[in-house]
């Protein structure tokens, strides 16, 4: 017995010495830097102009107007009237507003497609849901896609051109 405690002490003995001592002090982090920020975007997309849509219904058309979007903060946001022919009880008007980040924006400069979501309400309050996708031709403006759900089960889709003209 008196073996097999020395051999044990003489095996744990560093092991528990390891545990108990305090892990020496971190090194202190280097400061941050500031190498991946992103240069500010051009006033340019400040504001963005979409073109008249149409779309087909099952007997009719419908045609979304909107002036020129605004950008505040990574959302752009106008007013929109929908016109329904010839079930002009059904025309609307609200606002949209749609979600498109500088990275997106940036996407867009460099020739790549971007996806983007958001909403738009009715005058009412009635909410719709909105997604889509842009096709940049340049720099400066392409070809847009934009899904309107008017309810559940109902989608509008909408092809139509945009061109990104603030700070002109």
């Amino acid at each position: 017995m008196p073996r097999l405690l020395t051999f044990l002490l003489l095996v744990w003995a560093p092991m528990l010495r390891a545990v108990d001592t305090p892990a020496s002090p971190a090194e202190p982090e280097a400061p941050a830097t500031v190498e991946n920020v992103s240069p500010a975007l051009p006033d340019q997309y400040d504001q963005a102009v979409i073109a008249e849509a149409k779309t087909s219904i099952y007997i009719g058309a419908v045609t979304l107007t909107m002036p020129p979007f605004q950008r505040e903060g990574e959302r752009y946001t106008s007013s929109y009237q929908a016109k329904v022919f010839p079930f002009f009880f059904y025309n609307e008007k609200g606002t949209i507003s749609i979600n498109v980040t500088d990275d997106n924006l940036r996407q867009l400069a460099a020739g790549e497609r971007v996806y983007f979501d958001g909403e738009a309400f009715e005058s009412k309050g009635e909410p719709r849901r909105i997604e889509g996708h842009a096709d940049p031709a340049d720099a400066s403006s392409g070809k847009i896609k934009v899904r309107v759900w008017v309810s559940k089960n109902i989608e509008l889709i909408f092809n139509t051109t945009y061109q990104f003209n603030g700070g002109a």
